[in-house]
């Protein structure tokens, strides 16, 4: 059997919301014949103090440069974020696939994503690594 493609992924997410990053990487880690390897910051390992505007660009910029897919929680809540327009331009400008996933339950998403998004994808592991395979450099 050959071997399976590890992709590098860069999950964005507000730390407000560590619950569903938590769920997201739990159900790729336990995904059948799918390697996946994070390349955020979980809020168990930030970035060392002290964190500036500036430390924490060049880190995401890192982050994000080494992947072959970008995906966003597309919660509500990422509306409003700067840092979730940060890591959106960021990965145009490697042109990195962004694919948005829906999070449980919700029924509308931000149009920042939307429109960044190759796809948008319900929370469901099957939708959510077809599309990783689909479009990951």
């Amino acid at each position: 059997m050959p071997a399976l493609k590890t992709y590098v992924g860069f999950i964005s997410h507000a730390w407000d919301y560590h619950d569903e990053y938590e769920r997201l990487t739990k159900m790729l880690a336990a995904t059948p014949n799918f390697l996946f390897r994070n390349s955020s910051v979980p809020r168990t390992d930030p970035i060392p103090s002290p964190i500036t505007t500036a430390k924490l660009t060049a880190a995401l910029d890192e982050q994000i440069r080494i992947t072959n897919v970008v995906l966003i929680l597309a919660g509500m809540h990422a509306a409003h974020s700067d840092w979730i327009s940060a890591e959106i331009a960021i990965a145009a400008k490697y042109q990195k696939p962004i694919i948005g996933v829906v999070p449980w339950g919700q029924q509308r998403t931000p149009l920042i994503v939307q429109t960044a998004a190759k796809e948008m994808v319900r929370w469901n592991t099957d939708s959510i690594v077809t599309a990783i395979r689909k479009y990951a450099l």
